[in-house]
């Protein structure tokens, strides 16, 4: 037997009291999560968090209603049932637990909720035999379905097109400093700096296994090295640059994923084959590491192109001739 599940209850095994009860504690819930999204917000988007009050607001008018409902029919003590409580009931990701959440990740994670609520309802009130009960769940199905016209007046009152512009363009700086900028500095890293080890044992060697071991170790190590470095240099909090975990992971992942690029064509023990295939790897990833910089960074094309382009060549040649020689 599974540990936690043998007292949960079926939701089709619920008496109309415990159904209530359980849309009440489901609003309180709500209500309180929307007001920790606004609580988030409300140092870099100011206007969104006044809509995610506005709905926790409207939550809080939900629960007043059914508590209503609640005494009229079964008294003033309400069962403490939660959604926990329900086996196969829908349960809210605990994102709002998660520092430094994206924007866009709470406006989706905010639709998904109300969605879940408005399938709630409707099964709730087809298991309602009392006709207030059932047209007040009814009536809540609709409102939580219609939320996203409710958040839509919101935002139209909140949240016009110039707040909504600087939200967008906050949220994308965001997204630049946190993932892009240490991904790029780790590309960069694990490409360029692994050309020289990588090509000199190839051309010293021409052993293909001897130079994909030495490409691998040098790859990950780098990888290693740069996702320690750039967590453990910077917290984030006065910067603004984000969670330093994700930033370390990025730096990380992107310098191994750069140096294994070209290491990994030394699988084929063909050696001239393998050190085409390699060549070629890495003017494809230098040519993206200039993309990247010009699409976000906003580095102009030709001196991305030209910084980035000219160091790999540079590097490249130094490990060829120091192998070669």
């Amino acid at each position: 037997m599974i540990p936690g599940f043998a007292s949960r209850r079926r939701f089709s095994d619920l008496s109309e009291r415990e159904v209530l009860a359980l849309a009440i504690s489901s609003e309180e819930e709500d209500a309180q999560i929307y007001r920790l999204f606004a609580e988030k917000l409300r140092e870099d988007y100011p206007d969104s968090a006044k809509i995610f009050e506005g709905m926790a607001e409207e939550e809080d008018i939900h629960r007043r209603h059914l508590i209503d409902r609640y005494r009229k029919r079964f008294g003033d003590v309400i069962p403490p049932i939660r959604r926990e409580h329900v086996a196969g009931f829908y349960a809210r990701r605990p994102v709002w637990l998660t520092e430094n959440l994206p924007l866009e990740t709470i406006r989706g994670e905010a639709e998904e909720m109300e969605r879940a609520s408005a399938r709630f309802y409707t099964r709730a009130a087809q298991r309602s035999s009392d006709a207030d009960t059932r047209k007040l769940l009814g009536d809540l199905a609709a409102a939580e379905a219609g939320h996203e016209k409710r958040a839509e007046k919101l935002v139209e009152r909140h949240l016009d097109e110039d707040a909504k512009a600087e939200e967008d363009r906050a949220a994308h700086r965001q997204f630049v400093l946190t993932w892009v900028q240490p991904g790029l500095a780790g590309l960069m890293d694990g490409s360029v700096s692994t050309l020289a080890p990588i090509f000199a044992t190839a051309f010293a060697t021409q052993d293909t296994s001897t130079t994909f071991l030495v490409g691998l170790a040098a790859s990950v190590g780098a990888g290693i090295s740069m996702g320690f470095t750039e967590a453990a240099h910077d917290d984030g909090v006065i910067s603004g640059r984000g969670s330093p975990v994700k930033r370390g992971l990025a730096s990380g992942v992107m310098t191994t994923l750069g140096g294994l690029g070209h290491a990994l064509p030394y699988l084929i023990p063909d050696f001239w084959t393998a050190t085409t295939i390699a060549m070629i790897i890495v003017f494809v990833e230098l040519w993206a590491i200039a993309w990247i910089q010009n699409r976000y960074m906003e580095t102009p094309f030709f001196r991305a192109v030209f910084q980035v382009v000219l160091g790999g060549a540079l590097v490249f040649a130094a490990g060829a001739l120091i192998g070669a020689g």
